[in-house]
């Protein structure tokens, strides 16, 4: 079940830093040779040529189905964060202290004893509670609860800034409910679609018998479930619909909320989760919760009992005994991406601590490993960027000047957030206790909701991070018009202290681009330089955006990602516009940092090449043929191949680097290749 957000990431799953002034003296050439497949001509396969190496130094382990760059950034910092905690985890902490709840709650983790030991009993009540239930009525009353502990039913909801409003919060709803995430595994009946589902029923059952049903019910409750996910899906908007933001913003009052959904009482679902006196919705996929109001008011309530007896246990799944989370992982990480073996139960703890104390651990991180200093010298490189974008934009033939200029001082507000915030969230709220690791989950989940919901009615706080600082990753986000690199992915590969200007303007420097690109997408040209979804394009320059925008779509469409699958080029649009701009403005900030001392070869490469090849090295990676299935429908990120080779031949300047012909694999006549930013 996946929260929509108009975040945009550099990967769905950056580097200490130096003023970049142009003075190369005693710099490297960043790149490992070792990483490269020199028998592999870059004019026909550009990604194999400047990753073949590193995807045969960097095999995939058994607990991967993709590893890459990103992931091999992470797991050092996994390593970094694991010993930072361990050294709490072995004192005596004062009761009440951050350092005690990160202990207790990572020493539960590990605690494979008393995991086993509990079984399922840390649901047993709130399965029984749902077995207890007599009317729809009730049924419906159960669900504020349900989801302020972490278990999401039929639909979500959050609250974040007012599309039309930059300056104040709104309550969300968006489209969710079956597990499996995308609405394709329910509805398409090709081979690997069907696969994936028949695997889907059997796993349902084996989760209920391991929960206490007997198998006639754990069959009869799968039949229930598949019949509820199914319709949920197909009340669902697909991938490429949801990334239309005018579609999926319909501000509506409370009282038409129960008129399009009125089998739920909407006034006092929202007092029962503390959103008191609001007047109004952003209601994300209307047909959706339609549909959510048909299906509890026409589905038998033994049927509805099953389908949120089977959320408490997806939703339990991963905190639970050995038993419980390998057949989770069976389906989930196994049959649909791939993998041969669960991730060790420390790393899976790490994580646990990351996803509800993360500031906290973020906080130790930056002490330890990202010294102050580095925030001004990331800044003064952002600074690069940002005027290398300036002058693209003013160069810019297709744009007309009006828009040229609103496009200008968009560019010239960004909010530029480096490194880790400059105050941190306070835990003290949230209780830590040594009853069950899956309870501190669900108080943990609860104090999460507690505080999103408690935005409501306050000013917006620009200065809020939505990534913690240890993150291996970096965001645009369009309602704060703020770019955000967080301290964890400012590292090698994305940055090389002792590397020349090709190097890094080429993997720190595209990411940067990438970032800022995205304030100007298809998604993010949509709203200006406050964060309001407002138009500021003249109608004839929109046009040309649209067609130039539809070139590249077509393009990354045309691609084949597996024997008859295409990639899908209108849901990864966005990122791929990203990718472009990303790698435009850095080669331009690039060109301008040395045009007064050009560089030399190194290593048998020019600046020019180095510069590429630092880019692909970025994307460096291994992935299971299951996982490209899954991210072709979930991930509105191309594929590391393709953000390499479906990016490179639209880029001029990559041409001229490695004198690639029209007889070359590669080429793309200029006529067709994208330009935008």
């Amino acid at each position: 079940m996946k929260q929509i957000t108009k975040i945009s990431v550099l990967f769905l799953f950056v580097m200490t830093t130096l003023n970049f002034t142009g003075c190369q003296d005693k710099k490297g050439a960043g790149i490992s040779l070792d990483n490269l497949d020199t028998l592999t001509s870059p004019k026909a396969d550009f990604y194999q040529f400047a990753t073949g190496g590193w995807q045969k130094l960097n095999p995939l382990t058994d607990e991967y189905s993709r590893f890459g760059s990103f992931d091999k950034l992470a797991e050092n910092n996994r390593k970094q964060l694991n010993d930072l905690i361990l050294g709490l985890a072995k004192n005596d902490n004062k009761e009440g202290t951050v350092e005690q709840k990160i202990a207790d709650l990572y020493n539960l983790a590990l605690d494979s004893v008393k995991l086993n030991a509990d079984g399922y009993q840390p649901i047993k009540a709130q399965l029984d509670q749902i077995n207890a239930l007599k009317s729809t009525q009730e049924l419906v009353a159960m669900l504020p609860a349900l989801a302020m502990d972490g278990t999401g039913a039929y639909f979500g909801f959050y609250v974040s800034v007012d599309d039309m409003n930059s300056n104040a919060y709104l309550m969300q709803t968006y489209q969710s409910g079956y597990a499996m995430g995308e609405r394709e595994y329910y509805l398409e009946n090709d081979a690997d679609n069907t696969k994936i589902r028949n695997a889907y029923k059997q796993h349902i059952v084996k989760m209920f018998m391991l929960c206490g049903y007997d198998a006639a019910a754990a069959q009869k409750s799968m039949q229930a479930v598949m019949k509820i996910e199914t319709a949920l899906a197909k009340a669902a908007y697909d991938n490429v619909t949801l990334r239309d933001v005018q579609k999926n913003y319909n501000k509506m009052a409370i009282a038409d909320v129960q008129k399009l959904s009125e089998n739920i009482d909407w006034v006092k679902f929202f007092n029962e989760i503390g959103a008191k006196k609001i007047d109004s919705v952003n209601v994300g996929q209307k047909e959706h919760l339609h549909a959510v109001s048909d299906i509890i008011g026409s589905t038998p309530l033994d049927e509805q009992k099953s389908y949120l007896a089977w959320c408490v246990i997806d939703q339990a799944a991963s905190f639970l005994n050995d038993d419980i989370y390998m057949q989770n992982f069976d389906f989930y990480g196994k049959t649909m991406s791939g993998k041969k073996e669960p991730q060790p139960r420390w790393k899976r703890a790490v994580s646990t601590i990351n996803g509800t104390l993360g500031e906290a651990v973020g906080q130790m991180y930056v002490k330890q490993y990202f010294p102050a200093e580095n925030k001004k010298r990331m800044m003064q490189l952002v600074k690069n960027l940002q005027t290398a974008l300036g002058e693209r934009i003013k160069e810019l033939t297709w744009m007309t000047d009006s828009t040229k200029q609103k496009a200008l001082e968009k560019l010239s507000t960004f909010h530029i957030k480096i490194g880790y915030p400059d105050k941190w969230r306070d835990y003290s709220k949230l209780d830590i206790k040594k009853d069950s690791y899956y309870a501190n989950i669900q108080r943990a989940n609860k104090f999460e909701m507690d505080y999103n919901i408690s935005k409501l009615g306050k000013p917006v706080d620009k200065d809020e991070w939505h990534m913690t600082p240890q993150t291996v990753n970096a965001y645009y986000n369009p309602t704060t018009n703020e770019i955000c690199f967080p301290a964890g992915i400012l590292q090698y590969p994305f940055f090389d202290m002792s590397a020349d200007d090709a190097f890094n303007y080429g993997a720190i420097g595209v990411v940067i681009g990438h970032e800022m690109t995205h304030g100007f997408d298809d998604q993010g040209c949509q709203y200006d330089k406050d964060g309001n979804m407002k138009n500021w394009w003249t109608a004839k320059d929109k046009e040309q955006f649209d067609a130039r925008a539809k070139t590249m779509a077509n393009f990354f469409d045309s691609i084949y990602v597996a024997p008859g699958v295409h990639a899908n080029g209108r849901f990864t649009l966005g990122e791929n516009i990203a990718d472009y701009g990303g790698l435009k403005v850095a080669f331009k900030a690039f060109q301008s940092a040395t045009k007064s001392k050009k560089l030399p070869v190194l290593d048998g490469y020019t600046p020019e090449q180095r510069f590429y090849i630092a880019y692909a090295g970025v994307w460096a990676g291994n992935i299971r043929p299951e996982q490209i299935l899954q991210n072709t429908k979930s991930d509105p990120h191309a594929l590391g191949k393709w953000r390499v080779n479906g990016q490179l031949p639209h880029q001029d300047s990559w041409y001229s680097a490695f004198d690639v012909q029209p007889s070359d694999p590669m080429y793309i006549a200029p006529e067709n290749r994208v330009n935008i930013w």
